[in-house]
């Protein structure tokens, strides 16, 4: 599972990436994005549906106080190159233009995730019905790893 893209750092006094693309999932939201306009990610926790990652409209999904901003993604249209674009990783500014992406989970969830690195994947089959791949036959799941560097905190 190759990696495409990996979001830029938002937690505070962290300086590395949390949460990655692969290059099918970067693909399938260049898609979804035609379709539906500017996009977004939540991850709940809980059971289900609710333990997948959703991708709604941006704004669809109303964040606050009881949800974590792990990543914004800077995504190109996948132009010729077929170029990733976006940031490095590291908290600098994109190497190009394109479209954000945020991805957010719910605090209570990440206080059970805080020490993984997460990577949005796709695969064939249906999720939830209120999550935007959900009609195209895929859904988004998450494949995580336990990071190398401890957890703010520990």
């Amino acid at each position: 599972m190759a990696q495409a893209l990996e979001a830029a750092v938002t937690l505070p006094g962290e300086d590395f990436s949390r949460v990655a693309l692969t290059a099918a999932a970067l693909d399938l939201l260049r898609r979804l994005r035609r379709l539906h306009g500017p996009l977004m990610f939540h991850q709940s926790g809980g059971c289900c549906d609710g333990s997948s990652p959703m991708c709604y409209p941006a704004g669809e999904f109303s964040t606050g106080e009881s949800d974590v901003l792990l990543g914004v993604f800077e995504i190109d249209d996948g132009g010729a190159d077929g170029g990733a674009g976006g940031f490095d990783g590291g908290g600098a500014e994109p190497s190009r233009g394109g479209w954000p992406l945020e991805f957010w989970m719910s605090r209570e969830q990440f206080s059970y995730w805080s020490h993984t690195h997460l990577t949005v994947d796709v695969v064939d089959g249906r999720g939830s019905g209120f999550s935007v791949e959900a009609p195209e036959g895929k859904r988004f799941l998450i494949r995580s790893k336990l990071m190398d560097w401890p957890a703010p905190g520990a």
